[in-house]
């Protein structure tokens, strides 16, 4: 595909915008688009505080007692979104579903092993683990490559 790119500056009251003009979707577009959302910041609460997260800062997404967390490096900050509008806003990034209540950012793996059961455990950079189940192991072998 030969792509042209142009860049210009918005007239004054104008706002900024980015505009696609494709023949098709392709799966690099899809892949760019992904990359542009996942620029945006995720809006998760500490207490009170209400805080913008960027996506490549968490490390996993998990469901507790029907409440939401994203877990960073050293925080945990709760979120009002359902785990399925997460994976949804997250949707050709680095994040993917790995079992019914977490959903895992590929990048923050450091290791993968064999579990009981057919399952995996990912090592994450920060030293966590999360098990992948069994019927997440196609969509996470996929990503990999293997």
């Amino acid at each position: 595909m030969d792509l042209k790119i142009v860049i210009e500056e918005p007239q004054d009251g104008q706002e900024e915008q980015i505009i696609i003009k494709c023949r098709e979707m392709t799966a690099e577009l899809l892949r760019i688009l992904a990359l542009l959302k996942a620029q945006d910041a995720l809006v998760a609460y500490d207490g009170n505080k209400i805080h913008r997260i960027k996506p490549n800062g968490v490390y996993y997404i998990e469901v507790v007692d029907n409440k939401t967390f994203l877990y960073c490096k050293n925080e945990v900050y709760e979120s009002k979104q359902k785990l399925y509008e997460l994976e949804e806003a997250l949707a050709n990034t680095d994040f993917l579903r790995v079992s019914k209540s977490v959903i895992l950012n590929m990048s923050k793996i450091k290791s993968l092993r064999p579990a009981l059961s057919g399952r995996f455990e990912a090592l994450l950079d920060n030293g966590e683990r999360i098990i992948v189940s069994r019927q997440y192991m196609i969509d996470l072998k996929k990503r990999l490559g293997i």
